[in-house]
């Protein structure tokens, strides 16, 4: 499913930009839109957030293996 696959490259994004905010205290999502109260700082963190809440249905969904949809 797309939306799946946008959800977790948004979660991506999110834990690299958490990582690097961890390790290096560099926000990149701040740095490439104009800080973090920038408004399109502001539309991609509130993207990732519901990129995760979106994975979190993930977790309870029934898997169907790929041999199946054959």
């Amino acid at each position: 499913m797309i939306m799946d696959r946008i959800a977790l490259i948004l979660v991506i994004i999110g834990g690299l930009n958490w990582g690097l905010v961890g390790i290096f205290k560099f926000d990149l999502v701040a740095y490439l839109f104009g800080g973090q109260t920038a408004s399109i700082s502001r539309v991609v963190y509130t993207l990732v957030a519901l990129g995760a809440l979106w994975c979190i249905s993930l977790l309870f969904r029934d898997r169907i293996e790929s041999s199946d949809k054959a």
